[in-house]
């Protein structure tokens, strides 16, 4: 069965989107479900199904959640992971048209 992540294996930033979408459909609040939940708008129209993960503010609790993992650093990580998952949606959305 083809998938829509098949043809972006080779994207940065697909290790996040899969272990994401694998958290939020097991119903784990990590990092990465978080992450994929707030690129969910921009996933869902390069044709990636986001579950709902029921929670507003997905952006507030990916910070909490990397809070509570290093408080010095979840600012820095969060603006990493950001653009980690931005650059992912941009390679797709290109690859995609074209």
């Amino acid at each position: 069965m083809t998938t829509p992540l098949d043809g972006l294996r080779d994207l940065p930033g697909i290790d996040l989107v899969e272990r994401g979408l694998g958290d939020l459909r097991a119903g784990r609040a990590t990092p990465e479900s978080a992450l994929v939940s707030m690129a969910a708008p921009r996933l869902n129209a390069i044709g990636v199904d986001v579950p709902f993960s029921g929670h507003n503010g997905a952006g507030h609790r990916l910070y909490g959640l990397l809070s509570d993992e290093d408080r010095a650093s979840a600012h820095s990580r969060y603006n990493a992971l950001v653009a980690r998952i931005v650059s992912f949606a941009r390679a797709a959305e290109h690859a995609s048209s074209g």
